[in-house]
């Protein structure tokens, strides 16, 4: 059954400059002590410069190939927010999830060993989006 969803993380590539703002407010978000580049679950890809770029991230699909692939049901949709976010209790960083998701978003963490994703900053407007000075990520 899929979690009813009163908002979504919207991309609009046609507005994205390149400026990376997203990575950098999600590794902000994400970071403990000092912020870590590779914390941010969202990447700005340039495509060619100054014209086409686009920010990717989860895409929270409804039937996601990541919680399919996960042998320990350590990815799970949390009903009020409608993201899929990694239990790391009960995360063994066997990889699945990262090796199915067709987008590259789901990731693995070698400091701690396990995989980490977009959670939708708690569903509470996705920093991405808070800080994207076109707004090429919406959040409604």
């Amino acid at each position: 059954m899929t979690a009813k969803r009163s908002k979504r993380l919207y991309v609009k590539p046609v507005r994205c400059t390149g400026c990376r703002t997203c990575e950098l407010a999600c590794a902000f978000r994400h970071s403990s002590a000092s912020v870590q580049p590779n914390a941010s679950r969202i990447t700005a890809h340039v495509i060619v410069p100054d014209t086409d770029n686009v920010p990717l991230t989860c895409l929270q699909c409804d039937d996601a190939a990541c919680v399919k692939a996960c042998p320990v049901e350590a990815l799970v949709r949390n009903e009020a927010t409608g993201a899929i976010e990694v239990l790391e209790q009960r995360c063994v960083g066997c990889r699945q999830c990262v090796a199915a998701c067709p987008f590259g978003q789901a990731r693995y963490d070698a400091v701690t060993t396990r995989a980490f994703k977009c959670d939708l900053c708690g569903g509470d407007n996705p920093s991405c989006a808070a800080f994207c000075p076109t707004k090429a990520l919406v959040w409604e």
